[in-house]
């Protein structure tokens, strides 16, 4: 089953805000529709984001075709849906760029995307494994962070499509998934993904995970992102960059899977980027809370970065 895709007019996603007690699709028409499932991450992933943000340049297209404005005012509502993964706005123009030409040709370009995040999981996976295995050899114990799987992209992946290769080839050894607060998508959503491909696992607290790495149970730590800088600085689901000192610390590898579509050579460090923040409301109902949904994790944290087109080796001075 693919996270989103466009099916009979409407985009249907997988609803993740009720993951893993029900498995529930969604149909939705209109733009507003989908920036509610954006915001409420109904729908979430950085690649998953791009093709949402192109899917609903699509729906627009064909709602509000004859009216100039309400066009460039939808389109805009989805750009900035959520602000610091690149992907959402990438997809979003490079399917409005074809809106001259018809809602055809931007639902075509919409589907392209699509494709396109289909086939770099594949490329990721298969890149990702062969460095891990270079890295620290067969049977590598993996600790990971937020949701990188199909629910992320659109099948399989990133990081934790790194982690279904290794399963099987039959030379994965364990995996950790740090719970990632405050609305756990790694005791959610990567635990039911690793479930479903029968893969064990160990869930643990996040703050656990530097201290695991210390004590010899973590062979690499292996995550995702939602935006990489110029200069290779990581933007990712907080809590990233805790993972990052702790993997420095105890010299393990710390590696970077996200498609092409998330490098962003245009910025060119993570003090540049907005980090979203979620508000209180996510945390608790009392008083007030600082809930930033990103960190930047300084690139000289960072080993490798793995896309789908190339394996950039932090550790050796190569960038973006």
């Amino acid at each position: 089953m693919r996270t989103i895709d466009w099916v009979d007019g409407a985009v249907e996603i997988i609803d993740q805000t009720v993951l893993p007690g029900e498995l529930r699709v969604l149909r939705l028409h209109t733009v507003g529709e989908l920036v509610a499932a954006i915001q409420s991450l109904a729908v979430r992933g950085a690649p998953a984001l791009g093709v949402a943000g192109a899917f609903g340049v699509a729906l627009a297209a064909r709602v509000h075709g004859d009216d100039p404005v309400a066009l460039g005012n939808a389109v805009r509502k989805i750009e900035t849906a959520r602000p610091t993964a690149v992907n959402l706005a990438r997809g979003a123009q490079r399917a409005a760029h074809l809106l001259p030409l018809g809602p055809d040709a931007v639902l075509a370009e919409a589907c392209a995307i699509r494709d396109e995040e289909i086939a770099a999981s594949l490329a990721m996976a298969s890149r990702g494994a062969d460095l891990v295995v270079e890295l620290r050899g067969d049977r590598p114990r993996l600790l990971t962070h937020c949701n990188t799987g199909g629910l992320a992209a659109v099948t399989v992946g990133t990081a934790l499509g790194v982690v279904g290769e290794l399963h099987r080839r039959g030379t994965l050894g364990a995996v950790i998934a740090s719970e990632t607060r405050p609305l756990l998508q790694g005791a959610r959503l990567t635990s039911w993904e690793l479930t479903q491909w029968g893969i064990e696992h160990r869930v643990a607290v996040d703050s656990a995970g530097p201290f695991l790495m210390a004590r010899g149970e973590v062979d690499a730590v292996i995550l995702g992102a939602d935006r990489i800088c110029a200069n290779g600085d990581v933007i990712n689901k907080i809590g990233t960059y805790a993972h990052a000192l702790g993997a420095r610390r105890a010299g393990l590898p710390f590696v970077v899977v996200a498609p092409e579509s998330t490098v962003d050579v245009a910025t060119p460090t993570g003090a540049h980027v907005e980090i979203e923040d979620r508000g209180a409301a996510e945390v608790t109902a009392w008083g007030d809370a600082a809930n930033p949904a990103f960190d930047v994790t300084p690139h000289d944290l960072v080993t490798a970065i793995v896309t789908d087109r190339r394996v950039i080796r932090l550790d050796r001075g190569e960038r973006p």
